[in-house]
């Protein structure tokens, strides 16, 4: 079974799931080969499905997988090996946008699991020539996640925002004592290098 048929049967099988559908490029036969894998699902009861996701998710060994802090509606976002980025759209429940992160022993690993996340989405609208998306993005990326911890200025490409995100978040590890598993950007940096062009920097962070 493909990846979106183990999805679906999987996440599909728990009684609080009404329907789960594939949606978007992948849906469409549009796809590249960096694009994201986006399920449409449809619960009867929202509080108890989303509690068990993270068992439900637990066979696809994911890398990271956490809510959507930036999302107009609830969305569970998983990376799994490959590297492959799911999302798992609630669109009847509605979620606001989160402040930005404020760092500290307890959260380190979610906001590591958020930039690489972030990255491996921005480089497939990079890949697909979206280039006025991606800049808005990493001003986002910068307000939300990248001054907190203390990136001074907007970075101006991907390649830049995982330079500054390296360097600060490796301080940060310093301040608060605390060690973030490298899986997750080790997965997610060789698909960054495979950018047209390349880039010095991500191939220093490699």
């Amino acid at each position: 079974m493909d990846l979106a048929g183990r999805i679906i049967a999987t996440v599909g099988s728990h009684p609080a799931a009404r329907s789960i559908e594939l949606v978007g490029s992948r849906a469409e036969g549009r796809a590249g080969e960096l694009s994201d894998w986006d399920f449409k699902v449809d619960a009867s009861d929202f509080a108890t499905l989303s509690e068990a996701l993270p068992a439900l998710s637990a066979p696809f060994d994911p890398l990271a997988q956490q809510w959507d802090r930036l999302s107009s509606e609830q969305c569970w976002m998983l990376v799994l090996r490959g590297p492959a980025k799911v999302d798992l759209i609630f669109p009847v429940e509605p979620h606001v946008d989160e402040p930005p992160w404020e760092p500290g022993a307890q959260n380190l690993d979610a906001i590591d699991a958020h930039f690489w996340d972030w990255m491996l989405w921005l480089v497939s609208k990079q890949a697909t020539g979206q280039a006025d998306l991606v800049a808005s993005e990493l001003e986002k990326l910068f307000e939300h996640l990248l001054e907190p911890l203390g990136v001074d200025r907007a970075p101006a490409s991907i390649a830049e925002a995982v330079a500054g995100y390296r360097n600060v978040r490796d301080r940060a590890e310093s301040r608060f004592g605390v060690a973030v598993s490298r899986d997750l950007e080790n997965a997610v940096l060789p698909v960054l290098m495979s950018l047209k062009g390349g880039s010095s920097a991500c191939a220093e962070a490699l």
